[in-house]
């Protein structure tokens, strides 16, 4: 699997988001629905948007109603991001389903699908600092300082494709093998969350 690929692909659809940079656009997704490549630009997109929501949430200028509105909408892209991660976790663990693990196989503290997210954030990441290093209105400490941000986060992005593709590897030799967890989110659920479910009585 080439993990550099899917940074292309995260790069793709960030660059996508930002020709018309809004919110609310509808997402264009390039690649074959139900393919490897579309989840990946999906789960990017959501990633992006939801940057842009926690963008305008700070803003001072947003009355009570706005923030309110935006913070559902943070939660509801929250629970999205989430639930396609595991998504993705399964579409990993039924294509290694047939690998034969070693005795003495071992597990990673997060499954593939959240490092793949961790990479999805890199990107967004990468892309804004870099704004902010090239930003002409800015200072020259400003622009030095993101500069040297900017060479820690592309690093960073080397170092994750090549720990995401070892452990790819290492799960298809039967060296480490997948367990599936969820995250469990309660605050979203009302059966779960006393401040929604005490409402009802």
């Amino acid at each position: 699997m080439n993990v550099d690929s899917w940074v292309n692909i995260f790069e793709e659809s960030i660059k996508q988001f930002h020709i018309k940079d809004d919110v609310d656009v509808a997402v264009d997704n390039p690649y074959t629905k139900d393919s490897f490549e579309y989840l990946l630009f999906i789960k990017n997109w959501i990633d992006t948007v939801q940057w842009h929501l926690e963008d305008i949430i700070r803003s001072p200028h947003l009355s009570g109603e706005e923030v309110l509105a935006l913070k559902r909408r943070i939660d509801s892209s929250n629970q999205q991001r989430t639930d396609l991660v595991e998504f993705i976790d399964s579409w990993f663990y039924n294509n290694f389903s047939n690998v034969e693990k070693h005795v003495d196989a071992g597990f990673n503290t997060e499954t593939p699908a959240w490092a793949v997210d961790r990479l999805s954030i890199l990107a967004l990441k990468i892309y804004h600092m870099q704004i902010e290093a090239e930003r002409i209105e800015a200072t020259i400490e400003h622009r030095n300082a993101c500069s040297q941000k900017l060479n820690i986060l592309l690093t960073q992005k080397t170092d994750l494709c090549v720990s995401i593709a070892q452990l790819l590897d290492d799960i298809a030799k039967g060296k480490k093998y997948m367990k599936l967890y969820k995250q469990m989110k309660m605050y979203n659920d009302e059966t779960l969350n006393p401040v929604l479910y005490n409402q009802k009585k």
